[in-house]
């Protein structure tokens, strides 16, 4: 797919934000300014704004418990995602989700998720519900290759071929389920090898290229979007950091980490905009404008009012 210039500016400012995001947090937690953990997605930021640019605004995403990639990509305000995480009431849900429970219906976000498959389902009963409203949606649904391990994967994927539902299921398979490797849980070769058990069209693409995503992404919208059914698109790509933020990651080697960040996504994007003629000063300044927003998100959000015990229980139900 050929991507023009100016929308690949675009999509390596929104991916220098998420990876500037993400080092933030991590400051943040060295700080002891964050409680409890997180699952940064450092590294894999081609695939969240790859396939969030191939379909429309108003498609809905559901995420997984690595989704701040997801958000940023849609475009939510980095400040009230950063708010969410850190228990303000300026975050997207009031600061009461945090970082694995948290929606945007506004932005069309069905949330984040924090059981291992866990949105797969939710995904396709969205996919349900807009097919009976008639509607001209598709949903799309982020998961790891860990979840595809799982018995919410298959029985969704055989329910969604069986009523051509409109939904878009996406892996990002960065080679390891936690600290198991991909080729020590799954017997196929690839997950998309998987689809076609359940007749459905599986691809398997270079997570790593922005325009590789964006087309295959865009391909795959447009298959569901005809009212064909589902389809599955895997993402190869890597995860820079640990699994979560105390994993030292003593399941692989340096030397693995390095051969992958030498393609690094957000590098091969500038190489790119360098070969297009963009300059060094134009990008240095997307760099800058990157910083200034997530620099101005914390201040924000570590500026905005905590909850008190009653703000917290508000909107439960028994």
């Amino acid at each position: 797919m050929q991507v023009t210039t100016e929308r690949l500016k675009e999509a390596f400012q929104r991916m220098l934000e998420i990876r500037l995001f993400e080092e933030a947090l991590g400051e943040l937690f060295a700080k002891n300014l964050l409680g409890g953990t997180s699952h940064f997605c450092i590294g894999q930021e081609v695939c969240a704004v790859g396939t969030v640019f191939a379909v429309e605004d108003t498609d809905w995403l559901v995420s997984n418990h690595r989704g701040h990639g997801h958000l940023l990509a849609r475009g939510l305000d980095p400040a009230r995602v950063m708010g969410e995480l850190l228990g303000r009431r300026n975050g997207y849900c009031g600061g009461r989700g945090g970082s694995q429970h948290m929606c945007a219906m506004e932005h069309h976000f069905l949330g984040t998720n924090g059981i291992t498959g866990g949105g797969i389902p939710i995904g396709t009963g969205a996919a349900l519900a807009l097919k009976h409203q008639r509607r001209s949606e598709i949903v799309v649904v982020f998961f790891g290759d860990g979840a595809s391990n799982q018995g919410t994967f298959h029985e969704s994927l055989n329910m969604a071929s069986l009523w051509k539902l409109p939904v878009l299921y996406v892996c990002e398979n960065n080679g390891y389920g936690m600290s198991n490797p991909a080729s020590a849980s799954m017997a196929a070769q690839t997950v998309a090898a998987r689809a076609g058990a359940y007749a459905i069209p599986g691809q398997t693409c270079d997570g790593m290229d922005i325009e590789a995503v964006m087309g295959a992404a865009a391909e795959a919208a447009a298959h569901v979007r005809a009212g064909k059914g589902p389809a599955l698109l895997e993402l190869l790509t890597y995860r820079f950091c640990g699994h979560s933020r105390n994993d030292p990651r003593v399941y692989r080697t340096r030397e693995e980490e390095a051969r992958w960040q030498q393609r690094d996504g957000i590098g091969l994007t500038e190489s790119k905009l360098l070969d297009r003629g963009v300059s060094p000063a134009d990008l240095a300044s997307l760099r800058e404008a990157a910083e200034a927003r997530i620099d101005a998100a914390v201040k924000t959000a570590m500026a905005a009012p905590c909850g008190d015990r009653q703000h917290a229980l508000g909107g439960v139900y028994a």
